[in-house]
């Protein structure tokens, strides 16, 4: 029986080359001048912490870095911004998270949408991932042409992939 699984998956390497992208042009560019602007990446290149002198320098370098990481094509739907902090002397900070699979909620969302949509396919959940089986090939294309549709209402960014005949 043909089937596809659905992910939501962020390429760690390509997150890693975006934050060093982003610290070499704040280190360039006039505006960070003496700034102490840091950006740090977590040990599971996971999260991202900004830190800098006020908010201004601190969205500014969260821009630099989307516009890092969406040129080397991650999407802005995977990227997570937490609350600002206020850190000691004048410094603020903010943790920012890269979202990897899909949550449960979201899960039961699309399967959800899947089944209100009356294809002759099934959508079962599988850890953090959807597994969509069919009968044939069109009614998969189908699915996946309805799931992509979904991705700005759930915010996730999906991927299609071990498609099975």
């Amino acid at each position: 029986m043909p089937s596809f699984d659905v992910v939501s998956k962020v390429d760690l390497q390509e997150v890693d080359n975006a934050v060093n992208n982003a610290k070499k042009e704040i280190l360039t560019r006039y505006d960070f001048r003496g700034s102490n602007t840091e950006l740090t990446l977590g040990d599971d290149k996971a999260s991202l912490t900004i830190k800098t002198n006020d908010e201004v320098k601190l969205n500014a370098a969260y821009d630099v870095f989307l516009q890092k990481a969406v040129k080397r094509g991650l999407s802005a739907r995977s990227i997570d911004r937490g609350p600002i902090e206020k850190v000691g002397m004048g410094m603020v900070k903010q943790t920012i998270t890269i979202k990897q699979g899909i949550p449960t909620e979201k899960a039961k969302e699309l399967v959800k949408v899947v089944k209100e949509s009356k294809l002759k396919v099934q959508a079962s959940i599988q850890g953090d991932q959807l597994r969509v089986t069919g009968k044939s090939k069109d009614d998969l294309q189908q699915a996946i042409a309805l799931l992509r549709a979904q991705q700005d209402k759930i915010q996730l960014d999906l991927q299609f992939n071990n498609f099975r005949d």
